[in-house]
Order: C-alpha cells, then sequence, then structure tokens
C-alpha cells in the first residue's frame, strides 16, 4: 500500500487543547466533528496516512432505528421494539442502559451528521435484520446507506481516502441495494437492468468529471468535508504510543510522528477511536478462538490494537476480546474475501471436514463463524471448511468478483482456495473428506431442495436468509440441487471485519475500570470499545451506527461536563 502525497498537512502538533481525538474512522470524525460544533478545541490524529479507517472498507450500511431515512421510507418504528429487540438478542452481556441509550440518541446522530456534512442516507429496501423472527426484529430491516456523493469536493485531500476492500473502476457505483440484484446474474430481470444503469451512470460521470463514491467511501468523505468546514486539524502518521495519566485522570496522548515522541495535552478529554486490533497477531492468539490469523480478516492493517493497549495501560476494563465481526471468508491469493451472498444463493452447502453439513449456510455472518468454531472446539475439523457448488450455480450467480459463466482464475486453484472435479467422489478426494459421507450429504441435501423444507438446518425460513436468495426458485428460493458438474470446492475460513472486544464504556462512551468506576477524561467509540451489540449482530451496519452514536456522545458528554468535575 502506498503512502498517498496530496497537499501537506498541519505541521506543528500542538502543545494543548480542548479535545484530542485518537483515529480518523467512523468513529473518531464523528466524535471530532461533534465536539468541534460544541465549541471545543479539537484535534484528530491519525496512525495512517489515510482517513476512513474500517469505515471506508465497509459496504456502507448504518443500522439507527428511527432515522430521518427511515422515517422518509416509511418504515420508522416504535423505538419500544428497537429496545426489545437488542433485549432479546444481546440481553445482559451488554448494560440495558447503554442498549437504550443508542436507540434513544441513535436518530439524532444521523440528524447531526446531515446537518454538518454533505454526507445524506436512504433507506436499503428489504434489507432485514439479522434475527427477524425474533422480538422487535424488522423483515423490512432498519438499515441505511449513503447516497452515493461527487468527491471533488475534497480536492486532493482525496487522495487520502483509506483504499478499498477491493477495487472498482473509476465511478463505479454499486450500491447495497443494487448489489443484491446484480448477484443473481441473469436470473432477474433486476440484474441486467441494474449493471446497466450503473455502467450508465459511471459513463455519464466520466464526461462530466465527476469522482463519485458510494457505500463506506461515501461515509468516510462526507464526514473529512464536516471536519475541513468545521476547520478541525487531522495529523496523519501520527501515532498513538500512551494516554497520560494525572492523578488517575487523562489528560493528555503521547504520539510518536517522523520519528520524534511530542505530547499533547487535552484540557477536556480524550476520546479514542482508533479501531481494532484484527491485524495485531499476538493479541488475537492471546484473545481469540484459534486458529486465526491477521491474513482471514478485511480489515484495516493498520488496526493493531494500540488504543486498546493503551486503555489497558491507565486501567481501563475490556470485554469480549474473545469475538469479532466475523464472517465466513474465502481467502484468495490477493487477499481474503468476505463471504456474504455466495453462501446464501440457492446450490451451495457448507461442510467440515468430515464432508457433512453443520450449520444452516445462510446464517448472519457473526453467528455463521459462531458455528464454525463451536465445531472446530468440538475437534471434528471445521477449518476450513468448504463451500461445495456445481456448474449450473456458477452459471447463474456472481462470485467473489466474478460474472456468471467466468472460470475461476488459474492462481486461485494454484493458491488452493478452488478445487475442481467431475464427480462428488473426485472433488472428496481433492478436499480430503470422506467421499460417503459428501455425497450422503448432498443427497440429503438436494431431497430437501426438492420439497422446499431443510430439516437439518432450516435454511430459507428466515426472512434474511431469503434476502440473497434467487426469487425464481421454487418451492425455497435459498434451496436447489447440487448434481450439474463439474463441482466446485471453496476453501472457507473464519475471518472477520473487525475485532468487536475492546475497551468497556458506560452509556455516555467514558471508559471504565474493572471496579466499574470511571477514568475521568478518556472516552472510547467503535472497535476500540467493547462492542454495544454484544456477542451477536443487530442488522446491516450494526457496527457503524453505535460507531457514529457513541463519538457523538463522548463529545457531547465533555462539552457537558468541566474537566474538573468528578465523573459520576
Amino acid at each position: 500500500m502506498s503512502t498517498p502525497s496530496p497537499g501537506p498537512q498541519p505541521e506543528r502538533l500542538p502543545a494543548e487543547v480542548d479535545v484530542v481525538v485518537v483515529g480518523a474512522g467512523g468513529a473518531g470524525m464523528t466524535a471530532a466533528l461533534a465536539a468541534a460544533r460544541h465549541g471545543l478545541d479539537t484535534v484528530l490524529v491519525e496512525k495512517s496516512a489515510y482517513f476512513g479507517g474500517s469505515t471506508a472498507r465497509s459496504g456502507g450500511g448504518v443500522w439507527m432505528p428511527g432515522n430521518y431515512a427511515l422515517e422518509a421510507a416509511g418504515q420508522a418504528d416504535d423505538p419500544a421494539l428497537s429496545k426489545l429487540y437488542l433485549d432479546t438478542i444481546v440481553g445482559d452481556v451488554v448494560p440495558k442502559v447503554r442498549r437504550d441509550t443508542f436507540i434513544d440518541r441513535g436518530a439524532e446522530v444521523l440528524d447531526f451528521v446531515r446537518d454538518n456534512t454533505p454526507l445524506r442516507f436512504t433507506w436499503v429496501p428489504q434489507y432485514a435484520d439479522y434475527h427477524p423472527e425474533r422480538p422487535g426484529g424488522r423483515a423490512a430491516g432498519r438499515s441505511c446507506e449513503p447516497v452515493p456523493m461527487d468527491a471533488r469536493f475534497l480536492g486532493d485531500e482525496l487522495d487520502r481516502l483509506h483504499p478499498q476492500y477491493t477495487k472498482a473502476p473509476a465511478n463505479m457505483i454499486v450500491t447495497q441495494a443494487d448489489f443484491r440484484k446484480i448477484s443473481l446474474g441473469m436470473r432477474t430481470l433486476n440484474g441486467p437492468l441494474t449493471l446497466a444503469k450503473v455502467l450508465l451512470k459511471r459513463l455519464v460521470s466520466g464526461l462530466l468529471r465527476r469522482r463519485m463514491y458510494a457505500m463506506g467511501n461515501a461515509i468516510a468523505i462526507g464526514l473529512r468535508k464536516g471536519l475541513l468546514d468545521a476547520g478541525v486539524p487531522v495529523h496523519y502518521e501520527t501515532e498513538l504510543t500512551d494516554l497520560l495519566v494525572e492523578d488517575g485522570r487523562v489528560t493528555g496522548v503521547t504520539v510518536l510522528r517522523n520519528g520524534e515522541t511530542s505530547t499533547i495535552r487535552a484540557r477536556r478529554g480524550v476520546i479514542l477511536g482508533s479501531g481494532g486490533f484484527e491485524k495485531n497477531l499476538e493479541m488475537r492468539e492471546k484473545y481469540q478462538p484459534q486458529p486465526t490469523s491477521v491474513d482471514w480478516t478485511t480489515g484495516s492493517q493498520f488496526n493493531t490494537g494500540g488504543g486498546i493497549l493503551a486503555g489497558i495501560a491507565a486501567g481501563a476494563q475490556t470485554d469480549l476480546l474473545d469475538d469479532a465481526w466475523w464472517g465466513p471468508t474465502i481467502p484468495l491469493p490477493n487477499g481474503p474475501w468476505f463471504c456474504l451472498a455466495e453462501r446464501n444463493l440457492p446450490g451451495s452447502i457448507i461442510v467440515n471436514q468430515a464432508g457433512e453439513r453443520f450449520m444452516n449456510e445462510a446464517l448472519p455472518y457473526v453467528e455463521a463463524v459462531h458455528e464454525i468454531y463451536r465445531g472446530e472446539a468440538t475437534g471434528v475439523g471445521h477449518v476450513p471448511a468448504w463451500m461445495v457448488i456445481d456448474q449450473r450455480y456458477r452459471n447463474r450467480y456472481l462470485f467473489a468478483g466474478l460474472m456468471p459463466r467466468q472460470p475461476f482464475p488459474g492462481r486461485w486453484y494454484k493458491h488452493g482456495t478452488i478445487r475442481r472435479a467431475d464427480s462428488l467422489a473426485a472433488l472428496a478426494a481433492e478436499i480430503d473428506v470422506p467421499p460417503e459421507a459428501l455425497a450422503a450429504t448432498v443427497e440429503r441435501f438436494n431431497g430437501f431442495a426438492t420439497t422446499g423444507v431443510d430439516e437439518d438446518f432450516h435454511r430459507g425460513e428466515s426472512a434474511y436468509d431469503r434476502y440473497y436468495s434467487d426469487p425464481t426458485v421454487k418451492p425455497n428460493p435459498s434451496l436447489h440441487a447440487i448434481d450439474q458438474g463439474p463441482f466446485y470446492a471453496v476453501k472457507i475460513v473464519p475471518g472477520d471485519l473487525g475485532t468487536k472486544g475492546g475497551l468497556v464504556t458506560d452509556e455516555r462512551a467514558r471508559v471504565l475500570r474493572p471496579d466499574g468506576s470511571v477514568i475521568g477524561g478518556l472516552y472510547a467509540a467503535g472497535n476500540v470499545s467493547s462492542a454495544v451489540m454484544g456477542r451477536t449482530y443487530a442488522g446491516p451496519g450494526a457496527t457503524i451506527g453505535p460507531a457514529l452514536a457513541f463519538g457523538y456522545l463522548a463529545a457531547e458528554d465533555i462539552a457537558n461536563h468541566p474537566a474538573t468535575e468528578e465523573p459520576a
């Protein structure tokens, strides 16, 4: 990854400000913007040469019930239902007051972002909550995504946008709503029509010299413009090395920049928005289930847990360090591919090393990896697992960025990610699973496809299962026989979007000690903090929504409480 070379950043670090924010991702930029709009002298320091963090690399979904975009689409619901939903799926893993605060204040946060940035959101139609059948869940979903934007207003600063998770041609704008249709290839009229629309918009944007961005890129760009307008300086390549603690209160930060250590004192508070530790192998091996790898995560390469470690050194409590925003992942030679629609589409199964299915393949991605690790703990062997598909499936659907009928690249075979055989027995030999077991598994699954009922794992019964399914397949749009050779096996490992464990915070985003007391002057939001979603995932964007919300609430708390006030 090359270092960008846009216009100069601020030359000197300030000696003292009201608020120091660490990390230029969604949480940090929202916190810095809110602090500045409260009239606080604010500086943002960023370890890398880029802004956007994991938010910029994401699909850009935001799960924030009751917001203006949902209201405009007629999708706002009673906050009591959203609270019931989190009560049900998260439970006491996270204090209720923190869960409820997120619901009560979230819509206000998106109003603030709308009023102080060029960022606008729209509902993602029918993108179901991840547990829509649970009390309070919604099959129609509560997820929003950014409206694509022309980012020329950033000028040279746009060169500092964190590189995308996957590269796309210039101005190729595919929203989450578009992707669902395009993934079905030619199976429905919406697929080719949506692709034609995307290509036409790209052509028009090119002719008009626009620089169009969507998804997580758009969120990062919008927030960065908000910081420019608010006059918040962003210091890149400035890494947090320690927190200043005086009389039990955090009063500033120590940072490393250009090989030199500097101190920035914070009169009012420090807000950590520095991300998780997905790229820190030592921390992964210490805290997370095994096997694990920094090569399986799609998170930012700069997320090595510096903020978490600094918080621990300052006396903070931690939680959920053994968990992550998991997702079944395909380890491609040029980097991991987060496997989303591919495993929901009919005509695919995932088997373990015994050649047997072990879960509903269309489960929400966090829950799917929980199942992988649960099985790994039994000794059966679920890592790697293998997705088994046939030629019919490849002819119909997009797969890991490949168009329908497009052959798998030779380097994928050489890397060991893809295996191919003319029969299931030969395929079983390729992936070293018992051939009789694989044949029996596929035969049983094919029977379920005929009846439309997955008697083993209930695939296709949830509204979420059906979101990335094929509506032309009957009687169950998530199930189709696997019987048209050649057959393929695709390696699946337990990857993630980032870790979800970190510093324990309260409903005001204040960092807590193990005894529950507040560390004065220290706040955290985003993946540096332990997730308000606990061990689960409410719906599309349930990482970014809380990151924005608690970044905003941290700045509000600092503005409302003088530094001399004892933490309650």
